[in-house]
């Protein structure tokens, strides 16, 4: 593992663009960073709120789940005693669920989507495209008092005509991602652990689900939790683990797990870039650090924009 750049909001949702370069959400900033290959951190565009997960649509604009922002707590790390960041409950000065279209030259910040039949987005997560254009994203809920949203996934397209409701509950939905065939979504669930498979019969339509496997716990809790996902070219899915924190390998039938530790409780996302996609990017978010593994095992998966 080698260290990118360092000194970010709470980073996420890294994204690689065609000219090699990666985005960044910084969900504390409300905003988005690019980053270069050599660590230069530049501003890329003011989302406001908490952006989370980004992804290319089909015109080459950036798509932003907005989360809504945090409430923020800073402890000091009982490993390395340096302060660190966590998030909270939803906050005060909320802005409320939302899918943003931000242009590809990062100037103009619009609205997408604020709700679906008349219920408002709580805190959208993470979003994938695909072949059709279209995308699959996750709500994950805010967290307020003694209350928790129930929330669930959706399919939307980036032009604003429909967004539908296509699964409904689950619990606390971060990390999606689609199959290299893209007839399967898989759907990471945070408290849980799980990471569903969920089979398309028509695009935005879901037949069978089952669960693939549950994220591997470290002693002495036993336990882990899920944040955000991307698959690899053979179809293995990469899920960000929390508490055990570092990157879980699983394959498409469950049977193989491979947990690589990070050096961070919340390593929230990955995606993979260089030419080759041979390097897999890494959000340690707590420390604000963007991390690479050079010569990944298996290439990334192409996605569809």
């Amino acid at each position: 593992m080698r260290e990118v750049t360092a000194d970010l909001q709470f980073p996420e949702g890294p994204l690689l663009l065609p000219n090699g370069d990666l985005l960044v959400t910084e969900i504390r900033a409300g905003r988005i960073a690019r980053v270069s290959p050599d660590g230069t951190v530049t501003p890329f565009a003011s989302t406001g709120g908490g952006p989370n997960g980004a992804a290319i649509g089909p015109d080459g604009a950036i798509y932003v789940t907005q989360n809504g922002g945090f409430r923020w707590i800073e402890r000091r790390s009982p490993v390395t005693g340096e302060m660190v960041l966590y998030p909270g409950e939803r906050p005060a000065d909320y802005i409320g669920g939302q899918i943003q279209r931000v242009s590809a030259d990062g100037r103009d910040v619009t609205t997408l989507y604020r709700g679906c039949d008349g219920e408002p987005l709580k805190g959208p997560n993470d979003l994938v495209f695909d072949r059709e254009g279209n995308f699959y994203f996750t709500d994950h809920g805010k967290t307020y008092g003694r209350q928790r949203d129930r929330t669930g996934v959706f399919y939307a397209s980036p032009d604003g005509r429909f967004i539908r409701e296509i699964i409904f509950p689950l619990e606390a939905p971060n990390g999606i991602g689609l199959s290299p065939d893209g007839r399967t979504l898989y759907v990471a669930e945070t408290p849980t652990g799980r990471l569903w498979a969920f089979e398309i019969t028509a695009p935005g339509v879901i037949g069978r689900r089952h669960v693939v496997a549950t994220v591997p716990g470290a002693a002495p809790l036993g336990y882990a939790m899920c944040d955000s996902l991307c698959v690899d070219s053979a179809g293995n899915i990469i899920v960000a683990t929390l508490v055990n924190g570092g990157i879980t390998s699983i394959s498409p039938d469950g049977a193989t797990v491979v947990h690589t530790p990070c050096p961070d409780p919340l390593t929230t996302n990955a995606c993979f870039g260089g030419p080759d996609l041979r390097t897999l990017y890494v959000t340690l978010s707590t420390t604000g650090r963007l991390v690479a593994f050079d010569d990944w095992p298996v290439t990334g998966l192409r996605l569809a924009f």
